[in-house]
């Protein structure tokens, strides 16, 4: 499970290959376009119209998520959007918001010109049997990323949370883009059939028969067990910490998954896992976990050697039932975790 359960020679190996980000100068993770991540429309003397924006961003933070599969890719388009209303949004035509999402949307579907997709390691193969390579590693863009859950609209969270789930959003990519617009914006965000026509420039008609198609092709999605039980993490932290293999396994659900992009290589089932983790030795010895949060549930960075190393997004209610471990350090400033396990405090994400 996780990295304890691979070798970590393989993991580190390909993680050399990477610059190591610097505090304040993390590379860009996730296939995102190169920009500040602190990003935010540009200060001007209408402090007003800069708030009005910023009220909408938490919001249009989601639904581009959704869209793109990717949260530094939505925190670009977002921005991309509050560039654009700044230039052409005429308050005496209508409202901000409404304009907001159409211009949101059609930065993504330009986003999304191009066959690939973002997926999971379960979109792209079967569970690997204990023992078997990890592979060749994907570039960032063919996974889905995760997103924090600062970066989102917290009422929406509260409702919807659900919607952003690794899972959810892994499904959602599987629709055309403007399917998947339409699904968005009809089944999660609630718009009527109307408001979706007028910010597609469509009709009804078009958006309902839309919906129905995505609807028909949208893939089958496991509901969530519920929430991590708090217990339960503060025990996967001590049992992870201390590379106690025996304790982690019995943490685990019997279907439990364990993933760690940029690697295809996946495991299903408790015993799989148990397999390859009593095979691993103690390769977490000395690692340390800070809590963080991510697509609605539980997140820990993971450091060795006081380094970032891995941000792992766990998933479950009574047992875990799905562990997502991406190697990749960049995701740290991002998520507002140190890049150093002894700083005293995380940093603002």
């Amino acid at each position: 499970m996780s990295l304890c359960g691979v070798s970590p020679e393989i993991a580190l190996g390909w993680l050399r290959h990477r610059a190591d980000p610097a505090p304040g100068k993390a590379g860009r993770a996730g296939g995102g376009r190169v920009s500040d991540r602190g990003d935010r429309v540009p200060v001007t003397d209408d402090g007003e119209r800069d708030r009005d924006l910023e009220r909408h961003r938490g919001e249009l933070t989601g639904y581009c998520y959704r869209m793109l599969g990717s949260g530094f890719e939505a925190e670009d388009a977002v921005q991309e959007a509050f560039v654009r209303a700044w230039r052409t949004h005429d308050p005496s035509r209508g409202p901000l918001r409404p304009w907001l999402f159409r211009l949101a949307t059609n930065v993504c579907l330009d986003m999304l010109r191009g066959p690939q997709r973002r997926a999971r390691a379960m979109d792209l193969g079967p569970a690997a049997v204990p023992g078997a390579p990890l592979g060749d590693p994907l570039p960032p863009d063919r996974w889905v990323y995760p997103i924090p859950d600062s970066r989102l609209d917290p009422a929406e969270l509260a409702v919807a949370r659900d919607t952003v789930r690794l899972a959810f959003v892994a499904a959602l990519q599987h629709l055309p883009p403007r399917q998947r617009a339409v699904l968005i914006l009809r089944d999660v965000l609630k718009w009527s059939a109307a408001e979706t026509a007028g910010l597609l420039s469509t009709s009804v008609a078009s958006v309902n028969s839309a919906l129905q198609r995505a609807r028909a092709r949208f893939p089958l999605v496991e509901p969530p067990a519920g929430e991590v039980d708090e217990d339960l993490l503060a025990r996967y932290i001590s049992a992870f910490e201390r590379s106690d293999m025996a304790a982690l396994v019995s943490l685990l659900h019997e279907d439990a998954t364990s993933s760690m992009p940029p690697f295809t290589w996946w495991l299903r089932g408790r015993e799989s896992i148990r397999t390859v983790l009593l095979a691993s030795g103690a390769p977490c010895a000395g690692s340390r976990l800070l809590p963080t949060r991510a697509n609605g549930c539980p997140a820990f960075g993971q450091y060795r050697d006081g380094k970032p190393f891995a941000l792992v997004v766990i998933e479950g209610g009574d047992l875990i039932t799905g562990e997502t471990t991406y190697l990749d350090p960049g995701l740290f400033p991002f998520f507002g975790l140190p890049m150093s396990s002894a700083s005293p405090s995380r940093i603002d994400g």
